[in-house]
């Protein structure tokens, strides 16, 4: 099961939010999936809305089954958080941008976004809700304001929801790719092409269950990439795009097409000639548009010192930014 679940189990059964409005864009569409992709919200959560009436479409009451049609009007309502039971610690944040609605972060590589099993403390969570105070509910307890997520050891930029109704908005950038992420990684191998995109569905692995895999069945993955160097050792450096955002897409599809990124535990290579601990992998630009103003807000974080240095000892001492 995953956490969030869990943490869905708290709603109350009203709600005295206004609800958010959003149009159905595919035909055939379940109401709970569209619901779970508008609201970055898990499927399981958006079916308890729908049963407990939080959701209409077209003003009228639908099962979660419903099939949607194009234009059709679709309003959630969403309840009050539960009160958070995850512990506010003074942990320090660099912190790029911060309003009454949202506050962009460079989180560094190690720590982990929000708690899950086994990690209760020193996360993202635990340091917004000391600095914040007031963080969207709309993920449940164990992820107030988290809109999007960067694993444990990939370091950069992300944007956490102070309210609710920023969370939406951002959410729903993200389903509709309005909201565009490039990522900088140093990958083993040379890289023939100059740029390229990658496609594989991408979903649990069934030799192990703690990493991803590509397979038939996964969920579609789409990454764009370009080489910026190539380094005569037999390393590339690249910056991607993400068209999706599935867990560990990058390193996935990079280790996929034969050139996992440096220092990967999961999927790179055994022995690494860095001292890194985790991937090479950073989240370098981030541009939104601002929930509530409506302006296109683009937000960069230098690169790590660790990926600076092993690029100096490739022999580069520029400064990279996508």
């Amino acid at each position: 099961m995953r956490q969030s679940d869990a943490a869905d189990g708290a709603l109350p059964s009203n709600a005295a939010n206004l609800p958010t409005i959003f149009t159905a864009d595919k035909a055939d569409e379940r109401l709970d999936v569209f619901v779970s992709r508008v609201a970055d919200i898990t499927r399981a959560h958006a079916q308890k809305l729908i049963i407990q009436g939080l959701v209409t479409v077209d003003s009228a009451k639908q099962k979660s089954n419903y099939r949607l049609r194009v234009g059709e009007t679709v309003a959630v309502t969403l309840p009050h958080a539960a009160p958070l039971s995850v512990a506010a610690e003074n942990i320090p944040l660099n912190i790029l941008y911060e309003d009454s609605d949202i506050i962009v972060i460079d989180k560094a590589r190690g720590m982990t976004v929000h708690p899950a099993a086994g990690v209760s403390s020193g996360t993202l969570v635990n340091a917004l809700l000391f600095h914040c105070r007031d963080l969207s509910g709309i993920n449940g307890v164990l992820r107030p304001g988290i809109v999007h997520r960067l694993d444990k050891d990939t370091s950069g930029v992300m944007v956490a929801a102070k309210n609710d109704a920023a969370h939406l908005s951002l959410a729903a950038q993200l389903a509709d790719k309005t909201m565009h992420r490039k990522y900088l990684a140093l990958v083993c191998g040379i890289i023939g092409e100059e740029q390229g995109t990658i496609k594989g569905r991408i979903g649990r692995s069934t030799a192990d269950r703690k990493m991803m895999a590509i397979t038939p069945t996964g969920k579609d993955a789409v990454t764009h990439f370009r080489v910026l160097q190539r380094f005569k050792e037999n390393y590339t450096l690249i910056e991607c795009r993400l068209e999706t955002g599935r867990t560990h897409q990058i390193r996935v599809h990079m280790n996929y097409i034969g050139h996992p990124v440096v220092g990967d535990p999961k999927y790179g290579r055994k022995k690494c000639p860095f001292t890194i601990n985790g991937q090479a992998l950073h989240s370098a630009k981030l541009t939104l548009k601002h929930p509530t103003s409506g302006e296109i807000m683009t937000f960069a974080a230098p690169l790590p010192d660790d990926m600076e240095e092993i690029l100096r000892e490739l022999g580069n001492d520029a400064k990279f930014y996508p």
